[in-house]
């Protein structure tokens, strides 16, 4: 068997089994039906159910992606944080052009949230740096992500000082470390059938609020 027909012949999802999706009883935000999505994914027990695929683009229009962790879903939208001056904030501040893919293939379901990101106040950002645990507030303190590094053992020591840095002091912060959120201009609900064809809901930001419309397949 070739490669392709080994990719070709693995399975999608777990049918039969996948929940159902009413686009006709959906609530009137994408925001609800997401955390709903959410929950549930959560309650499935499926791992890292708060794991998305940042997608963004530099100056020149060069298109970067990276998986990194929810940290909240509000009015304003949806929640991640970063360096800024790592790759994903010089896109950023380059192009606030964003998009968040969530993928829940145990429930054989995926959400595309697009829009811009913006940062958030030096207050929430401190806020959300000081509310991580020690090892990953030396993480973010060490700074460097993505620049080359020279063996593993440059790394552990920059990390040990950073951590005996932030267990000596509670209160540091990360200069450089920023809460962002997206806010959507649209956000897509895919949800795949035990039989039939999948579903696709679309919620478009109106100046009257959000409409909705079913995609084809």
């Amino acid at each position: 068997m070739t490669f392709r027909e080994r990719l070709r012949a693995l399975p999608t999802f777990a049918r039969p089994g996948l929940p159902p999706f009413d686009p006709d009883a959906a609530p009137s935000t994408p925001h609800e039906l997401f955390v709903a999505w959410l929950d549930e994914a959560i309650e499935a027990e499926l791992l890292a159910a708060h794991a998305a695929t940042l997608s963004t683009a530099d100056a020149a229009g060069h298109v970067h992606a990276r998986t990194l962790l929810l940290k909240d879903v509000t009015a304003d939208g949806w929640w991640f944080a970063s360096q800024s001056t790592s790759p994903k904030g010089r896109d950023l501040a380059a192009n606030p052009h964003a998009a968040l893919t969530f993928f829940w293939p145990g429930l054989g379901r995926q959400v595309k949230v697009t829009g811009s990101a913006a940062p958030a106040s030096p207050e929430a950002s401190r806020a959300d740096f000081l509310a991580r645990p020690d090892v990953s507030r030396a993480a973010g303190l060490v700074n460097h992500q993505s620049e080359p590094l020279a063996s593993p053992q440059e790394y552990d020591q920059a990390f040990a000082e950073a951590l005996r840095a932030v267990s000596a002091d509670p209160q540091l912060a990360a200069p450089d470390w920023t809460a962002y959120v997206v806010a959507p201009t649209e956000v897509e609900f895919w949800q795949a059938p035990d039989d039939g064809p999948h579903t696709r809901l679309l919620y478009r930001a109106g100046a009257d609020g959000w409409i909705t419309g079913l995609l084809w397949p």
